[in-house]
């Protein structure tokens, strides 16, 4: 099967629909599918370089979400993903967030394969663009043959405004990375509890309330460390830097952005794994991660996150925003190493169910469907 995963957002800037995307070609190759990935590129070392179809390498920064989104707003997108179409011929055209601008709008216009789109997105605003949403992004949606959500709370939010059925298919984790015997970071391997957290430094992360929940942890276990990780930089920082030297809270440790190979090292190394988001999260893809490398969780109680964990099974959810909520979760925690050992392995066990070869094979087989259900016939 000749397949085309296209991407809104730079393939060079990591981020959960670039992980996603990363991994279904990954894992569509091993079984033996011909994969292009479409997308706009900002550098010349992003991943899948060799399969990576570059539309444009002029990116802009657009607020989303209380993130920010990078995607091309180019022209040019529109005449090269025609081209590219043409060329190609793929047998699925598989769209990631299929109504952003500009190159997934770009590509269902023009694409006459089997159009599949996946939605990612959630939040629990009005969106202000699809709120009122024209005549003509109502027709651009009716060009998909099927559509996907990455978890409930993703297509209960879409379908607001594009209704229809949906599968759900989630996001995935890759497993054996996780879940090896990944050696912990020696210089926190001192006996003292160790906090992860894992995002960027975004007001939706909720990371301040975290460093507030954090000094009342200290108070109760003055060892405790937070170890922070994630695509930040000195700017994204700074005011966290104050905070904590105002406050005088010791034992933060700003880490930054690692490696990919090194990000199971850090895992293994934590005893509790937080996740304070406030919202507009679709799925806990940080959550399967920890999980998968055996940890409890401790995390807010919005939709996407209660999707993926349990409360009392394998973590603790607390109500978003609150740190003393939080405080007392990662305390109960750190004071019972027993029953982080029972959530850890239970976490083990629900993370095999979002191995990416299972999630690949599961978008497989609905492409399949579709095709049938539309009266297309898609090679083996």
């Amino acid at each position: 099967m000749k397949i085309a995963l296209v991407s809104p957002y730079d393939f060079s800037v990591p981020g959960g629909v670039v992980k996603h995307i990363y991994y279904l070609a990954k894992h569509f190759r091993e079984m033996g599918h011909e994969v292009k990935v479409i997308a706009p590129c900002s550098r010349e070392d992003a991943p899948l370089s060799e399969y990576l179809v570059k539309v444009s390498s002029l990116v802009v920064g657009i607020p989303s979400a209380g993130s920010v989104a990078r995607v091309s707003v180019s022209p040019l997108v529109y005449r090269k993903a025609k081209k590219i179409l043409e060329e190609e011929n793929f047998d699925v055209v598989h769209i990631h967030e299929p109504l952003t601008p500009m190159l997934p709008v770009a590509v269902l216009r023009h694409s006459e394969s089997l159009n599949i789109g996946t939605f990612h997105a959630y939040r629990p605003d009005p969106h202000p663009v699809l709120e009122y949403s024209d005549v003509l992004l109502k027709r651009l949606a009716n060009k998909l043959d099927g559509r996907i959500a990455v978890s409930m709370a993703a297509r209960d939010y879409i379908s607001r405004y594009f209704p229809g059925d949906y599968r759900i298919i989630p996001n995935g984790v890759d497993l054996d990375f996780f879940q090896s015997m990944a050696k912990p970071i020696e210089r926190f391997c001192d006996g003292r509890p160790n906090i992860l957290f894992v995002g960027r430094l975004e007001k939706r992360k909720g990371f301040g309330f975290l460093l507030d929940a954090f000094k009342l942890v200290q108070a109760e276990i003055p060892q405790a460390r937070l170890l922070v990780v994630g695509a930040f930089d000195d700017d994204d920082k700074k005011p966290f830097v104050e905070y904590v030297r105002r406050n005088r809270i010791h034992g933060v440790r700003f880490i930054g952005h690692v490696p990919e190979e090194e990000l199971p090292r850090y895992y293994h190394t934590c005893d509790v794994f937080c996740a304070p988001s406030l919202g507009y999260e679709s799925f806990g893809m940080v959550l399967v991660e920890a999980m998968a490398a055996g940890k409890p969780v401790v995390a807010s109680a919005i939709p996407g996150y209660t999707e993926v964990v349990k409360s009392g099974a394998e973590g603790l959810l607390v109500p978003p925003g609150d740190p003393q909520a939080l405080a007392r979760a990662i305390i109960h925690l750190l004071n019972n190493p027993q029953l982080r050992e029972w959530m850890g392995e239970m976490g083990r066990r629900k993370a095999a169910r979002y191995s990416w070869r299972q999630i690949a094979s599961e978008v497989l087989d609905y492409y399949r469907e579709v095709a049938e259900l539309k009266g297309k016939k898609l090679p083996k």
